[in-house]
């Protein structure tokens, strides 16, 4: 059953804290999931939620651990001592996961915690871990996997497993290495099952493997996962040596960061902020796009300011100042964000890029004409003048037109020269657009009414 978090559950487990009633805290914490626990110190003061997580046992505090969201995360170890952050937590995590906690503290509270890891095995891997980049591969992976030798037996395999699997929570395959530890292929638990014994490893096991070398960015990482549908992916060092393994678990948070990430870009945020972040932080994030809207916003002043005589003699050119603006800020979003879409799914090639720029331009054609019919007609009926009938249908629909392919345009050409393309697609669009916009109908305006005027 899922848990949900209530404000008399926090008020009756805060009641326990105060009364020092661990009974009743244990009672109202211990068959909670981990993700549950973490989410309710999110209502809790510091030393409220340290309270109750020197109560847990070792492994469930460890597994809460990982998933308290990184701002918290930062503030709660803080006040943790050394000693108790190696023992009660980082020896019973998973490698990677104890590599992302240690990465977040201070560089004088990781060395002092390491100098607590008494398991030499542990905090080899842990150091090594540490040294790669956090968002490529080798910053992802684990080091707890079964490995085999090609040269050995089914029931060695076996044997072999049974020794290994004690540090493993999932067992998705079997890794097979030469002398060199070189990947070579992998194992299915089915493979050892329905094969004699005294069989050769090296006889049985797929060389077909799909894996990524350490210094793979995180995004290949998660979209190479997502192609071949796969819960696990190895990973290999420059020398094609076996280092570590990425689950499915480490790429699904990689998707949900992204997403966030990409969604904040697309709303005008310079970089990746969380609510808790500290107020200039937040406002670095913010402001330079809202910089760039006040200057767009500027210049579609100045535009409007040298028409000014025109829109004194044809007031109702006004009218549809905010209409033809919005319609190409709209469309040029529209089409930069199915864009965005496509590079980020790596399913834009050469070809389908010429193609979408195509579709693009008719789909536009499209819109813009059935837009513009509209308007042409709601202006054949109710509009003042003739010229204004045609210059604002002409305009929406040429303006429909340039913002769709500027906002195809415009993520690919960023996406050539490694920015990234979610930049395109929020202010720096529609600040665009609305100043092409508004130039080109306050031109075409002048030209109708000049027309209509002979």
């Amino acid at each position: 059953m899922q848990f949900v978090k209530t404000k008399e559950y926090i008020d009756q487990l805060q009641a326990a804290i105060s009364n020092d009633d661990k009974t009743v805290i244990l009672g109202l914490i211990n068959d909670l999931h981990p993700a549950d626990i973490a989410e309710i110190f999110d209502d809790l003061t510091i030393e409220e939620a340290k309270y109750i997580f020197l109560l847990l046992g070792d492994d469930l505090a460890a597994d809460t651990l990982t998933e308290i969201e990184e701002d918290n995360l930062l503030r709660f170890i803080e006040v943790l001592p050394p000693k108790a952050i190696a023992s009660k937590f980082i020896k019973r995590m998973d490698s990677d996961d104890a590599a992302d906690v240690l990465g977040q503290m201070s560089n004088e509270q990781r060395e002092a915690v390491l100098a607590q890891i008494d398991d030499r095995e542990l905090l080899a891997d842990i150091v090594d871990l540490l040294n790669y980049e956090e968002d490529t591969a080798g910053g992802l992976m684990a080091k707890e996997m079964v490995i085999v030798r090609e040269d050995d037996t089914v029931i060695e395999c076996l044997k072999e497993l049974t020794r290994q699997a004690e540090n493993i929570d999932e067992i998705y395959y079997i890794y097979v290495v030469n002398n060199f530890g070189m990947l070579k292929g992998v194992l299915t638990l089915k493979d050892l099952i329905l094969n004699r014994t005294s069989k050769s490893v090296k006889d049985i096991y797929d060389p077909n493997v799909i894996y990524v070398n350490t210094s793979t960015h995180e995004n290949d990482v998660a979209s190479m996962m997502s192609k071949y549908d796969m819960v696990v992916l190895p990973v290999v060092d420059t020398l094609g040596r076996l280092v570590g393994r990425i689950t499915v678990d480490d790429v699904i948070d990689i998707a949900r960061e992204e997403a966030d990430r990409d969604y904040q870009m697309m709303s005008g945020f310079a970089e990746d902020v969380e609510p808790s972040d500290k107020l200039g932080r937040q406002v670095r994030a913010r402001l330079p796009w809202l910089v760039i809207g006040l200057i767009g916003g500027i210049l579609s002043s100045v535009i409007i300011s040298t028409y000014e005589g025109q829109l004194a003699i044809h007031p109702s050119m006004a009218f549809f100042l905010t209409l033809i603006a919005a319609m190409g800020g709209n469309v040029g979003v529209q089409s930069s964000a199915i864009i965005v879409q496509g590079l980020a799914n790596n399913t834009l090639g050469v070809k389908s890029t010429f193609s979408r720029l195509f579709r693009e331009l008719l789909s536009s054609l499209i819109m813009g004409a059935i837009c513009a019919l509209a308007l042409f007609v709601f202006n054949y009926f109710f509009g003042s003048s003739q010229a204004l009938t045609y210059a604002a249908s002409v305009a929406l629909l040429v303006v429909m037109v340039f913002a769709s392919i500027f906002g195809t345009i415009v993520p690919l050409a960023l996406n050539k020269v490694k920015i990234d393309p979610a930049l395109a697609t929020g202010p720096f669009i529609t600040t665009i657009n609305d100043i092409v916009g508004l130039f080109c109908y306050l031109s075409i305006g002048k030209f109708f009414f000049d027309y209509f005027a002979l």
